[in-house]
């Protein structure tokens, strides 16, 4: 088992990458995360000069990848938030387009047990008007349903606990790149230790 750390941007990743559905879909692809998830708590305190402390933690735990998981936001290309985190111990960058909601969007089968409707799909999980997030509000006022609410932690919790949302189901969606992305970096077997010589 590879020994992976995150450092996420904020408190609804740190609650998705420390769900047990993905530790344990790690666990299948031959990793075992390092906990707790470090929470960098937005996405400007994942410059070079502030990771450094973070780095230094998962190697004292025996990290022996380091994954960043944040949000694009307002930035026109995941490549510009990759070389403004980017450090020689960090082996992978993700980055959610626009922003983690819209993979909550990209998940069909979670956001029908949200809605409890049987036929939710959400063509362009990354192409929203606005933020993802305004996207998941609209969608329950069209169905006549109780909102996301206000707290972005607290709908993230529900997903998680009552709807299965699931990155691995996210990156199924024909248009949600990103997450696919991640998936198909631990799908590669790229962090696999090579196999022992034989005897």
């Amino acid at each position: 088992m590879v020994k992976v750390g995150f450092i996420v941007e904020g408190d609804s990743e740190k609650l998705v990458v420390e769900s047990l559905m993905f530790q344990q879909w790690l666990h299948d692809h031959g990793c075992t995360l390092v906990t707790p998830v470090i929470n960098a708590k937005g996405g400007g305190n994942l410059l070079p000069q502030h990771i450094e402390p973070y780095i230094q933690h998962l190697s004292h735990a025996g990290v022996e990848r380091i994954v960043v998981l944040t949000d694009l936001e307002d930035e026109a290309h995941p490549d510009l938030v990759r070389q403004r985190v980017a450090h020689p111990r960090i082996q992978c960058i993700f980055v959610a387009v626009k922003a983690l909601e819209a993979w909550f969007l990209a998940d069909s089968q979670a956001m029908n047990a949200w809605l409890k409707i049987n036929n939710f799909h959400e063509p362009q999980p990354e192409t929203t008007p606005d933020k993802p997030w305004e996207r998941l509000k609209q969608i329950a006022s069209e169905h006549g349903k109780r909102g996301p609410g206000v707290s972005k932690v607290a709908f993230t919790q529900r997903l998680l606990k009552h709807w299965g949302f699931s990155i691995a189901r996210a990156a199924q969606h024909a248009a949600c790149p990103s997450a696919k992305e991640l998936a198909d970096y631990f799908h590669s077997g790229a962090l696999m230790p090579p196999p022992p010589p034989p005897p």
